[in-house]
């Protein structure tokens, strides 16, 4: 051999030892990253953002789309990555204390990933967070050190919650994280080339569609007649035929047991995820719950209804403590007991301490008690949030110093909802659309932008359509049509 090629031997062999390397020190597992992003998953994940469910939907959007990103960079073979663009509502921590913080006690964080590797995808999120990128250093060396980092070619999955049927996902109302994974994978189109590929697939499922949703509403002014309801309603999106089911499965527990159900009368009836009342005295039917389960809370509602009535008349006394705002809550989020708790260990504090408020000082702005915060805040919408723990004097200084600000954003936030309505009318008119809705995580100042500009598009495809505004594209299984508040033309 010559000396030229013992040379390029060598050199070769050298740059295959390097290039392992640099993979070993590059290379991070799916375990690895679920690790490494702890600190970013406790600052956004959406359990914590219970009574805010703006920003609990774009959260749980934005972490599919993560999700999805991370699994692409440990596919084999995988060269070119779409650039995504994500946004976060980020909780105050101990990092972050200092950033800046939104009314609604929440930093808003948007980057664009761009990254090639699990490891620089990990630290640009927790960087881009302004989380700390310390705790990867150990991490690091813990992976170089395990037997599986000796062996770059070794594959390991990237970590996914249980993958239930597909039937599971279209029973419960939950969204199905794979298909939404796909549909974040894909080139979001522009809103006429969308409209082209999907009316007539929407067209096709909604006329399919419209025998179940006779049904439906059938069933359901039977049963608020037969138990003199004032209504029922559903906290997630349930398809039409599962609806139907749900209400069925009533009707079938009120000819089995005609007496259990007497107690229902007058009350509003919410399908949800666990049985109970909510702090607004509703009856919640879990729809994973059997029939003798929802028995035994009708049994009850005669206390619930004793609970209620103690929780509205601490409402009223802890209202006219402060001045005469009026505490509210959030229909959709725990139980009427869980209210009381806390709206009485409230009380109790206010008790000792005489605050100095003119009984009508603050009559028409509202207040909302929310355990996780540590002081209080206001809201862009323009009611207080008050942590229970509120120190009373403090609480005094805050109410009396944001109550003109409370009051201006709330002629705001009244003057767009106006204003809102005001456009899915002339939406519904000038589309001739079937229906027009939009998810609990499009705020008015999403919304209006978005429905200007669909009069201003006037596409004849949205024709007869039922169209809701959310975050992505998707046609539902009974042909609702969503689309993305920020549609590009």
């Amino acid at each position: 051999m010559s000396v030229t090629s013992l040379l390029r031997s060598v050199l070769r062999l050298k740059n295959r030892l390097m290039n392992c390397f640099w993979i070993q020190q590059r290379a991070l597992s799916g375990a690895d990253a679920i690790n490494a992003l702890r600190p970013f998953y406790f600052a956004v994940h959406p359990d914590f953002f219970g009574q805010h469910p703006r920003e609990r939907e774009v959260n749980e959007n934005s972490l599919k789309r993560l999700n999805g990103y991370l699994e692409n960079l440990q596919k084999p073979g995988s060269r070119a990555f779409k650039p995504t663009k994500l946004t976060f509502y980020v909780r105050e921590t101990e990092e972050n204390i200092e950033q800046d913080i939104l009314p609604s006690g929440f930093r808003s964080v948007s980057f664009t990933l761009q990254t090639k590797d699990v490891l620089s995808t990990v630290m640009d999120v927790l960087q881009s967070c302004s989380l700390s990128i310390e705790h990867i250093k150990e991490l690091k060396a813990n992976s170089a050190e395990s037997p599986q980092s000796k062996h770059p070619g070794a594959e390991s999955p990237f970590y996914r919650p249980i993958k239930w049927d597909k039937t599971y996902y279209s029973f419960t109302g939950f969204r199905d994280p794979e298909q939404e994974l796909e549909q974040a994978k894909r080139v979001e189109p522009t809103l006429s080339l969308w409209l082209r590929n999907n009316e007539k697939d929407a067209m096709k499922k909604q006329m399919a569609s419209l025998p179940r949703r006779q049904e439906l509403k059938r069933l359901k002014k039977e049963l608020c007649q037969k138990f003199a309801l004032e209504d029922i309603r559903w906290q997630r999106s349930w398809g039409i035929t599962h609806r139907c089911c749900q209400l069925q499965s009533l009707s079938r527990l009120s000819q089995q047991n005609p007496e259990a159900v007497l107690n229902l009368k007058g009350h509003t009836v919410i399908f949800t995820d666990q049985s109970g009342v909510n702090a607004s005295g509703h009856v919640m039917l879990g729809t994973m719950d059997v029939h003798h389960q929802w028995a035994k809370l009708f049994e009850r509602l005669p206390s619930y209804h004793s609970l209620y009535q103690q929780t509205e008349s601490l409402k009223e006394r802890v209202g006219h403590m402060l001045g005469g705002v009026q505490v509210i809550h959030v229909d959709r989020l725990g139980s009427i007991e869980e209210h009381f708790s806390i709206l009485k260990t409230f009380h109790q504090r206010l008790l000792p301490c005489r605050l100095v408020l003119h009984p009508r000082s603050l009559q028409g702005l509202v207040m909302m008690l929310q355990s996780d915060r540590s002081s209080p805040t206001l809201h862009e919408m323009g009611h207080f949030i008050i942590p229970p723990a509120c120190e009373p004097r403090l609480l005094q200084a805050f109410l009396q110093s944001s109550a003109n600000e409370a009051r201006q954003r709330i002629r705001h936030r009244n003057k767009l909802q106006v204003e809102e309505q005001e456009m899915v009318q002339r939406c519904l008119e000038v589309l001739a659309l079937r229906s027009l809705s939009k998810e609990p995580s499009v705020s008015h100042n999403q919304m209006i932008p978005c429905l200007r500009r669909l009069l201003e598009e006037r596409s004849p495809l949205m024709e007869g359509l039922r169209v809701e505004v959310s975050h992505f594209y998707s046609v539902m299984q009974d042909g609702d049509l969503c689309i993305p508040w920020d549609w590009t033309c």
